[in-house]
């Protein structure tokens, strides 16, 4: 996330120095493109380590590894791979 942060500022930082019209400079609208990725980038990380705090929060209150939805216990082995998982295979795949 530090890095995703840094490289974001340093692209609001270079568009800053530069008079930049993203609809007529042709460089602009991949200027655009390259923040919006990069923004999109760290949504996802900031969201993905908020799913992971109330995973923690789960572990401490004893529902970790427990489906929210059957009250199954999650898989290890989908644990191993999605370790924020509040539902089993099963129920992730009946829920919307």
């Amino acid at each position: 996330m530090a890095a995703l942060t840094r490289d974001f500022e340093a692209i609001v930082e270079a568009n800053a120095l530069v008079a930049v019209d993203d609809e007529h400079d042709p460089e602009g609208s991949s200027t655009a493109f390259e923040r919006a990725h990069v923004a999109s980038l760290l949504a996802q990380a900031r969201e993905h380590l908020a799913e992971l705090d109330l995973a923690v929060e789960r572990l401490a209150s004893g529902a970790y590894g427990r489906c929210e939805v059957c009250g199954e216990p999650i898989p290890a082995a989908r644990l191993e791979v999605r370790p924020a998982a509040t539902t089993c295979v099963g129920c992730a795949g009946r829920t919307p």
